[in-house]
């Protein structure tokens, strides 16, 4: 269930980072009522699951994974640029989530 609950503080968190532009800086109301909401529900959940799964393993997925999904985001619907350093890159967190997530329990 811990993993369920980290899946769902992770969709939210990339929610959320995907309104903080629709903000404008914090100047809009609804879209920075979204963004809060989504970061508070965000680390609710990862408080939650980090009861279960250690802190390590949760942070690598929470991050890696996030990151890995707002580039795609960026790419598809905020018309950000993805080249073959930044694709790289990606790659390189996914390993290291990946990485993390083999030993970290040992």
């Amino acid at each position: 269930m811990a993993y369920v609950l980290l899946g769902i503080a992770i969709a939210a968190e990339v929610l959320a980072t995907s309104l903080i532009k629709s903000t404008a800086g914090f100047s809009r109301l609804w879209p920075t009522v979204g963004c809060l909401a989504g970061y508070g529900v965000a680390f609710l959940l990862l408080a939650q699951a980090v009861k279960e799964i250690p802190v390590g393993v949760a942070y690598a997925l929470w991050s890696g994974l996030g990151t890995a999904a707002i580039v795609a985001i960026g790419a598809v619907f905020l018309g950000e640029s993805v080249g073959p350093v930044k694709l790289t890159g990606i790659a390189l967190i996914i390993a290291g989530v990946v990485i993390v997530n083999l030993v970290g329990e040992h």
